[in-house]
C-alpha cells in the first residue's frame, strides 16, 4: 500500500533562532500509515514547490496569529506572534485549498485556516467571551479539560462517532467570524466557543481546536482522525500526481 506524504508545519521554539515540533504530531501521522514531512516557515513564494512534494497538509499548533492579518489591532492579552510563520502558513493554507489537498488543522492551525479564508479571531477568550470557561488548561497534555458537542451531521462526527466528546484544551484564542466556505461542526457547550470546522465542498478539510495528537500513545485516542486524513491523502495522491505530471 502506498504511504502518502503529509506536510506538517513546523512550530516555534523557546528561542527566537530555533524552531521546534512535538513528536506527537509525527507519531500520529506515522501511526496512520503516512510519511510526515516537516515544513519550515519559508517565504510564501516557495509554497508551490513544497506542496508539489506532499499529498496533504497538517497545520500544527503554536503561537497567536498576528491580528493585523484579520484587520484588528492587538488586544492587551495578545501573546507571542511570529509573522514569518503566519505569512507562510496563510499562503500554504490558501494554495492547499486551491489544489484541494486534504487538510487537517489543529489548534493554531484551526485558527490559521479561518483567517486564511477571510475570518477573524477572538483574541482573548477570558476577556472577550462572556461566561467563558478556562480553555488554557494546566496539567498533562492528555488531560481532558471540557466537553465538545456536535452542531449537526459532519465528516468529523462520522470519524469520531456520536455522543459528547471530552477533549484537552491549550488555547486562549478562538474562531470568531467564520471564513468563507467554513461551517462550524462542534462547540464547547459551556460557553459556545467554536471547537471544530469543516469545508464540505472540499475533499477533506477538518479543523479542531483541541490537540488530538497528544493522545497518540494513550488507550483512548483520536487516532481515527489522523487515519481518516491519511486515507484522504492516499486517495488523492494518484490524482495529484497526474496533475503535476
Amino acid at each position: 500500500m502506498t504511504r502518502p506524504v503529509i506536510g506538517v508545519t513546523l512550530g516555534d521554539g523557546d528561542r527566537p533562532d530555533f524552531h521546534s515540533m512535538r513528536q506527537d504530531y509525527l507519531r500520529s501521522v506515522e501511526r496512520a500509515g503516512a510519511v510526515p514531512l516537516v515544513l519550515p516557515p519559508v517565504v510564501p513564494e516557495d509554497v508551490d514547490a513544497l506542496l508539489d512534494r506532499v499529498d496533504g497538509v497538517l497545520l500544527s499548533g503554536g503561537v497567536d496569529v498576528d491580528p493585523v492579518l484579520y484587520g484588528q489591532g492587538p488586544h492587551p492579552k495578545l501573546g507571542k506572534v511570529n509573522r514569518r510563520r503566519d505569512d507562510f502558513e496563510l499562503a500554504l493554507a490558501r494554495e492547499a485549498l486551491q489544489r484541494d489537498l486534504p487538510i487537517l488543522a489543529i489548534c493554531r492551525g484551526h485558527q490559521v485556516l479561518n483567517v486564511a479564508t477571510g475570518g477573524t479571531l477572538v483574541q482573548d477568550i477570558a476577556s472577550q467571551v462572556e461566561g467563558a470557561m478556562e480553555h488554557d488548561a494546566s496539567g498533562p497534555r492528555w488531560r481532558r479539560a471540557h466537553a465538545v458537542e456536535w452542531t449537526g451531521p459532519s465528516l468529523l462526527r462520522e470519524i469520531l462517532g456520536d455522543g459528547t466528546l471530552s477533549v484537552n484544551s491549550f488555547h486562549h484564542q478562538a474562531v470568531d467570524r467564520l471564513g468563507e466556505g467554513l461551517v462550524v461542526t462542534a462547540r464547547c457547550p459551556e460557553d459556545d466557543v467554536v471547537e471544530a470546522l469543516e469545508m464540505p465542498k472540499h475533499r477533506f478539510v477538518v479543523a479542531v481546536q483541541w490537540h488530538p495528537e497528544s493522545f497518540w500513545d494513550r488507550r483512548r485516542s483520536f487516532q481515527a482522525l489522523f487515519d481518516a486524513h491519511a486515507e484522504a491523502c492516499r486517495a488523492a495522491a494518484p490524482v495529484l500526481a497526474g496533475a503535476r505530471a
